[in-house]
């Protein structure tokens, strides 16, 4: 049996229409076209579905029975329709995005604002998780999109480099570093250091290099959210290190930030998409919008 979508119009218009012609003139097609149709969907059913008379024509017995299910067909592959060209031109649709915490609370909001502001009939979730699950998340399907600093990725995830960004020491407005417009890494030597868990203080210091061999690995205080470590360096327990785009969060807690050299020590952040999966078109519209406000040179001037 092969039944055509062409057919199904065709039946529901004559059944609508009582009509070829007027059924005809609704397709846009000729009365001998329409015809056809109805001929050929009664041959791949076998069955009558019209009673054909001088005057009028009219639904056989059958058809008034098949009528009901044929036109919902037809309405539901409607609204199949409007829903992918709604999807297509950004009406609706969702985009998830896992982030790490300072990330969540420093550059994403603004870049998420601004897409609402282009695109406000598409929701955005925003996942804030631990660096290390940033990748799991993107895996499991739980989110369309990851961005998080460059990890080692599987088979399975695609990746590709977004920014870079070099470290930034923080310090209280009041101690005797923050009066220098820019620092060495052998300053912070002997200085008590708060760093992040994780890959984060075996990737500095590996980074770091012969620069860091002053730098105790064993003596930093190691915690899991920067938030944690700021909060820290106010109350004067010591000094953290982050990237310029914490500038707005870093001063909302009073502190300063100065530049590191000797050597530049740069941080890379990546987006994680799963490999094989396709973006929905709201995720790669976020995607691309993303990609533009984050990769300009002035973007974290």
């Amino acid at each position: 049996m092969n039944v055509t979508l062409r057919q199904l119009s065709a039946f529901v218009a004559a059944a609508d229409t009582g009509s070829f012609t007027l059924a005809a003139e609704r397709l846009f097609i000729t009365q001998s076209a329409l015809s056809s149709l109805i001929k050929e969907l009664e041959q791949a059913l076998g069955l009558r579905l019209f009673d054909r008379s001088t005057r009028r024509l009219k639904l056989s017995e059958t058809g008034r029975e098949l009528y009901p299910q044929i036109e919902k067909i037809l309405h539901d592959l409607a609204g199949v329709v409007s829903e992918a060209g709604n999807l297509k031109a950004l009406e609706r649709g969702t985009v998830r995005v896992a982030v790490p915490q300072l990330l969540a609370c420093t550059l994403l909001p603004e870049v998420m604002a601004g897409f609402h502001r282009q695109y406000p009939a598409v929701q955005l979730r925003l996942v804030d998780c631990a660096v290390e699950s940033v990748m799991a998340r993107v895996f499991s399907g739980e989110v369309d999109i990851g961005l998080g600093p460059e990890r080692e990725a599987n088979s399975d995830i695609q990746a590709s480099e977004l920014f870079r960004m070099p470290f930034m020491a923080v310090l209280p407005p009041g101690h005797a570093l923050a009066k220098r417009r820019q620092l060495a890494w052998s300053d912070l030597s002997g200085q008590p250091l708060v760093t992040l868990q994780g890959q984060f203080t075996e990737l500095l210091v590996s980074d770091v290099g012969e620069a860091a061999r002053d730098l105790h690995k064993e003596a930093f205080m190691q915690v899991t959210f920067m938030t944690t470590a700021l909060a820290l360096v106010r109350a004067g327990l010591g000094v953290t290190l982050c990237m310029p785009y914490a500038r707005m969060l870093v001063e909302q807690y009073g502190l300063v930030m100065r530049p590191i050299g000797d050597p530049v020590v740069e941080r890379s952040f990546w987006i994680f998409t799963r490999r094989g999966r396709s973006l929905t078109p709201a995720a790669q519209e976020f995607l691309k919008f993303l990609q533009q406000r984050l990769q300009g040179p002035d973007t974290f001037a």
